[in-house]
């Protein structure tokens, strides 16, 4: 499947899903914000919390959707999600933990901990938790999601990678999510503690914070009131998703919280004393636009430095965004599994402040049959594309349109207008550019062009 993760979508280009740009009008915040989240939860593709917090104060905080699709149990305050990526904020807090008491320094090398990584000893602390330490990811072994299927150790998972070589040299660069550093760094805490990773994070984190409905999923039963997760079912439907034992995430995937929770840890880890000062300006530092579990960088559409993170897990999505200078929280988390809540947590954001935001609209209706035979063929993607060179291909199944990648996998499009859509696995927006005639010239999926390839349905 195509390598597209959330996080290119919250870097990316804004997916234009309505007709033009509007203000926050007139009306109460809170009818502002719900109205804006409606769409999404009629459509299939959010089911959570969202919470806001600013200045202190929580300024809109509503529950959509099921908990429990099957037996109509509703999604609440109280309910726990699993958070995919934002599970690294919480290792990368209990490692920052362990070097304030001492008990580890930032250079100390990786080999100390994991002897059989090839290339262990070049690799520190410090590049684990800012992901550059060109360890193989797990992620991309391709026996992982067999992996999920069984239960696994900090030190299991390390295990996956021992032997293969680095992709590059230790602290060089950022080539993408390192998995297997956050792996390695869960293994460290327990090496350290001498405890279970649910059990140390539990002592070093959320005990510290306050979080009292949070914790780390190691498979032993102990998570309660958490919702079910979901996949997306075609244009429209979900289906239960595919159930995973979530220790083989541990420590870049295996946390849940609540949104209350979440916001808490947001002002436990920036505006207090959780962490030393020294410790605290790692995280906040923003000349590596990735590290620490966030993302760290200057927002042209906020005016001001931003940390953010989101992740997606089978059945899950969530971000949180946290802007200081206006003390602003955004805590998105949803048991569907769609790259829906990124977007859906920045433009919460700039509602909250009053900054442009665009609605979501898709079609009242779906195709008609002769609509859908215009939209299908093939088109061959460029060099610079996620899958170099992928030759992607339009189809129609029923009444629904799909986009079917190099791997067999097919994405659901959502019909905006006519020729326009929104690929439901990935919310990036696809259009179909005609000619004059009529004629498909084109197919762009994001700020990527592909060619059309032979006659087709076209």
């Amino acid at each position: 499947m195509m390598r597209c993760p959330a996080k290119i979508l919250a870097l990316g280009a804004v997916l234009a899903c309505g007709s033009s740009w509007s203000r926050a009008q007139a009306g109460s915040l809170e009818a502002q914000i719900d109205a804006y989240v409606e769409p999404y939860v009629r459509s299939g593709n959010f089911s959570g919390t969202v919470r806001v917090e600013r200045k202190g104060h929580v300024t809109f905080s509503k529950s959509y959707g099921f908990a429990d699709r099957e037996h109509r149990l509703r999604n609440n305050q109280a309910t726990g999600f699993h958070v995919a990526s934002l599970s690294m904020q919480f290792t990368a807090a209990a490692v920052l933990r362990l070097v304030d008491a001492g008990l580890l320094r930032l250079d100390d090398s990786a080999a100390e901990f994991a002897p059989g990584i090839q290339g262990g000893e070049k690799i520190t602390i410090r590049d684990l938790l800012v992901e550059r330490s060109g360890l193989p990811d797990i992620n991309d072994l391709p026996e992982y999601e067999t992996l999920l299927e069984e239960h696994q150790t900090a030190e299991s998972l390390v295990a996956k990678i021992q032997g293969r070589p680095l992709l590059f040299a230790p602290g060089t660069e950022f080539l993408h999510e390192e998995h297997s550093a956050y792996n390695l760094l869960a293994l460290i805490v327990e090496r350290k503690t001498g405890k279970p990773f649910a059990d140390a994070i539990e002592e070093l984190v959320f005990r510290p914070a306050g979080l009292t409905h949070s914790g780390v999923d190691d498979d032993r039963g102990r998570a309660a009131d958490l919702a079910k997760g979901y996949a997306p079912k075609g244009t429209y439907g979900l289906r239960q998703a595919k159930a995973i034992h979530w220790s083989g995430k541990t420590g870049n995937g295996s946390a849940y919280t609540t949104a209350s929770d979440e916001a808490l840890w947001v002002r436990k880890l920036f505006r207090s004393e959780l962490l030393s000062k020294a410790s605290r300006e790692l995280v906040l530092d923003t000349s590596a636009r990735v590290g620490y579990g966030w993302f760290r960088e200057r927002s042209e559409r906020f005016g001001q430095t931003e940390y953010s993170m989101n992740g997606r897990a089978p059945g899950f999505a969530a971000l949180v965004v946290y802007l200081p200078n206006d003390e602003t929280t955004v805590v998105v988390l949803s048991n569907i599994y769609s790259s829906a809540a990124t977007i859906m947590g920045h433009d919460i954001a700039a509602i909250s402040l009053g900054r442009p935001y665009q609605k979501v609209r898709f079609a009242d209706n779906g195709l008609l049959a002769k609509e859908l035979k215009a939209c299908t063929g093939a088109f061959r993607f460029g060099t610079d594309f996620y899958l170099p060179n992928a030759q992607v291909t339009l189809t129609a199944e029923g009444k629904e349109l799909f986009l079917r990648w190099p791997s067999g996998d097919l994405s659901a499009l959502i019909p905006v207008e006519k020729d326009k859509f929104v690929d439901r696995s990935y919310w990036m927006e696809v259009r179909i550019e005609r000619d004059g005639t009529g004629k498909p010239v084109g197919l762009t999926y994001g700020r990527f062009r592909g060619e059309p390839q032979g006659a087709g349905g076209l």
